[in-house]
C-alpha cells in the first residue's frame, strides 16, 4: 500500500480540481530560478516544458534543474511569489496503480476501526523510511500498511483499520 506526494480529493468533485505538487521555495541563483518545496514525486513534473498553475493561472516550466539532494529547481515563464502553490489539473494526473493513492485522496477521510469506532479524520501522509503513516486530526498516526489499513473506500470517504493500532484509550 503507498501514497504518493499528489493527488486529489477521491470524493468524487471534478476532475478539474486543482492539485498540488509543491512550492516555490527559496530563490536558487541570479537566473529567477527558485527550489521547489514539497516536490511532487513524479520526476517529470518539474522538467522544462511542463505546464503547473500558480495560484490558480498558467505557467510554463522554463528552466529546470537538480540541487541539493535531488531538489528541482526551475523558473517559470513569469514571475512567482515565495510560497505560492504550484499545482496542476486532477484530470492530468495518471490514475495510481491497484492499492496506491495519492496522499490528497485519503486526505479528508474518516478513520474508523473495523469495529465501527471512529478514530478521526486524515490530515496528511506522512512520508516513513519502513511505510507512510497515516496522521490524523486526533493526533494519531496509524502505519499505512496492510496489517493496519483494511480498507480504503474513496466513495464512502473512509478507511477501515484493524483495532490494536489506535493504542490511545
Amino acid at each position: 500500500m503507498a501514497a504518493h506526494s499528489e493527488g486529489s480529493s477521491g470524493s468524487g468533485e471534478a476532475l478539474h480540481a486543482l492539485v498540488r505538487v509543491g512550492r516555490v521555495g527559496r530563490p536558487h541563483g541570479l537566473d529567477g530560478a527558485f527550489v521547489v518545496e514539497e516536490a511532487s514525486e513524479d520526476p517529470d513534473r518539474f522538467e522544462v516544458g511542463a505546464r503547473l498553475r500558480v495560484n490558480g493561472e498558467e505557467a510554463t516550466v522554463v528552466l529546470s534543474r537538480r540541487v541539493g539532494r535531488g531538489r528541482p529547481a526551475i523558473k517559470l515563464d513569469r514571475s512567482v511569489e515565495r510560497n505560492a502553490e504550484l499545482t496542476v489539473l486532477r484530470e492530468e494526473l495518471p490514475s495510481p496503480e491497484d492499492g496506491s493513492y495519492y496522499v490528497s485522496d485519503l486526505v479528508g477521510l474518516e478513520v474508523v476501526e473495523t469495529d465501527g469506532e471512529r478514530l478521526g479524520v486524515v490530515t496528511d501522509v506522512l512520508p516513513g523510511v519502513a511505510n507512510d503513516a497515516l496522521e490524523l486530526d486526533t493526533g494519531l498516526l496509524l502505519p499505512l500498511v496492510e496489517d493496519c489499513v483494511r480498507d480504503v473506500d474513496l466513495v464512502q470517504r473512509r478507511v477501515v483499520v484493524a483495532p490494536g493500532f489506535a493504542d490511545h484509550r
